[in-house]
């Protein structure tokens, strides 16, 4: 891979980025190397002055091991010598110039981004089941738990953000195509458009799933419109657009997709029970639940007008997945397949048995409860995890194991604590990557909002000893929750990834101590 001193410029100019240019060495137009971190340059290398942790030592650091073009958004001394392009903004300068020195690997491949609060990497990993069965070993994901990039079990690797850094996308997305790719799913967080991580980029099918209040703070987004802002921007950079027509927000979410895509490539689904405020609303596939259990679940979905019925995905479907609220996700994915050329008894085949680490991991503890271990992160898949729990086991004993992240997310607290008031009995409030917070304090802002008449609150800082207590706490009939971290291996502390054994682990050895 390498681009040229001359495409840059061009490039930026294209996109309206460039503010100055200083070029100092003619000899040094090829750049063989592209990186924000100065630790990774080797070579001529074009190099991002990225992030408000940006310090001019880096490019010092940078230029001596050979980068001979910098790109800032101001001009640095320590960068004396070297071209220099000076740009309005580097993210999305850096966005830019890493698609093309990857050579736009976008291009080869058939790109299914989904957005949402809730349910983005289970409906990822239901449509890369789906496309598996259709184009085996050829599908790509970039997802919250997972980076799949090639066949081969080296080729797949746990992800450290649902959507990464511009630089890091377009390289693993080049690795995907060299490796004999041909599709890729994945999932865009609005960090990924707040912070232009995406910046130029066009899917072929884009999904909207749903919008609730989440990621607001100080360290996110300002506002809920803000969080909303970004979380349409998906939608006006895809060719076809689909979306969840029960989503709060409809009309905003729907006015946003037809600004730039024709009627024609827009689906909207929806349960079939659902009725829209407006009666006229062209609702293309509907889905119907038929059962829906502790083993698994089943629904017909229901193409409703002309061009749903074209792509021929309707019919039967059973998931091994539980949990009535993952049809919805189920009928996205099948759609994002029938899009890209998929039909029924391939998708029904392909999305029977996909399983989601760390989402509704089950085991029974004998003597003690039923163990639940869930990804559920946010108010509205907290709910949707505990109500369906609620009615499976006829309004059982709950208890929650639970805490919340620091630094972001600051809204999660309180609502943390009114999903516990609506449907646990017990809490174990505890560590869930603190960041740079005290897990202490996290844990105490989340029982400020705990009516404590209702629910029983113990607070064990100790994760592992969170999950025991509460493990050891519970009868037979009970329902124990872990909640929050699902197959994640780490705990964020202090800036540092500490390795986490994982929820459904720690639960198993306890299971195990508890037997002996």
């Amino acid at each position: 891979m390498a681009i040229s001193l001359t495409a840059c410029i061009l490039l930026l100019k294209e996109h309206h980025l460039l503010k100055s240019s200083a070029i100092q060495s003619e000899d040094a137009q090829t750049m063989t190397g592209i990186s924000y971190d100065s630790r990774k340059v080797e070579g001529p290398t074009l190099f991002f002055c990225k992030g408000t942790k940006f310090r001019p030592i880096y490019l010092s650091m940078a230029r001596d091991k050979g980068a001979t073009t910098y790109v800032a958004e101001k001009p640095y001394v320590e960068g004396n010598g070297l071209n220099a392009l000076i740009v309005t903004n580097i993210t999305k300068a850096m966005s830019i110039l890493g698609a093309a020195f990857y050579d736009f690997p976008q291009d080869d491949l058939h790109v299914i981004a989904f957005t949402g609060t809730k349910g983005k990497t289970t409906s990822a990993y239901f449509t890369r089941g789906i496309l598996e069965a259709a184009h085996p070993k050829h599908v790509a994901l970039f997802s919250t738990i997972d980076r799949i990039v090639g066949p081969d079990p080296d080729q797949r690797f746990k992800s450290d953000l649902t959507t990464p850094e511009s630089l890091d996308l377009f390289h693993d997305m080049r690795e995907a195509v060299d490796n004999g790719m041909t599709h890729l799913v994945m999932e865009v967080s609005s960090q990924a458009y707040l912070r232009n991580r995406v910046f130029g980029l066009t899917y072929d099918v884009g999904f909207f799933l749903n919008i609730s209040p989440d990621h607001i703070g100080p360290n996110e987004h300002p506002t809920f419109a803000n969080y909303l802002h970004n979380k349409l921007q998906l939608l006006v950079n895809s060719r076809k657009v689909v979306i969840n027509a029960e989503t709060d927000h409809f009309d905003e979410v729907y006015a946003a997709a037809r600004t730039t895509t024709y009627d024609d490539s827009i689906y909207l689904f929806a349960s079939a029970g659902f009725q829209p405020e407006d009666p006229t609303l062209p609702i293309d596939f509907r889905f119907d639940s038929s059962e829906a259990d502790l083993e698994t679940s089943k629904f017909t979905l229901i193409p409703v007008t002309d061009k749903a019925v074209e792509l021929n995905i309707g019919g039967s479907y059973s998931l091994s997945l539980i949990g009535d609220y993952n049809e919805s996700n189920a009928t996205a994915a099948i759609i994002g397949a029938g899009l890209a050329g998929v039909d029924a008894t391939t998708a029904a085949a392909g999305i029977k048995n996909v399983q989601i680490p760390g989402r509704m991991e089950a085991t029974n503890v004998a003597g003690h409860g039923h163990v639940y271990v869930d990804y559920a992160h946010n108010y509205a898949s907290m709910k949707a995890l505990l109500s369906f729990l609620n009615a499976e086991y006829n309004n059982p004993n709950i208890r929650v194991v639970i805490g919340a992240p620091g630094d972001k997310g600051v809204s999660r607290r309180a609502d943390f604590a009114k999903v516990l008031n609506e449907y646990a009995d017990e809490a174990y409030l505890t560590t869930d990557d603190p960041g740079f917070e005290s897990a202490d304090a996290i844990a105490d802002q989340i029982r400020e909002g705990i009516d404590e008449d209702r629910v029983q609150v113990k607070k064990i800082i100790d994760r592992r000893e969170a999950i025991k207590t509460a493990i050891e706490d519970s009868r037979p009939e009970d329902i124990v929750v872990v909640a929050g971290k699902g197959a994640d291996p780490y705990q964020k502390v202090r800036g540092v990834d500490t390795p986490w054994p994982k929820d459904m682990v720690v639960v198993k050895e306890i299971a195990k101590e508890l037997a002996e």
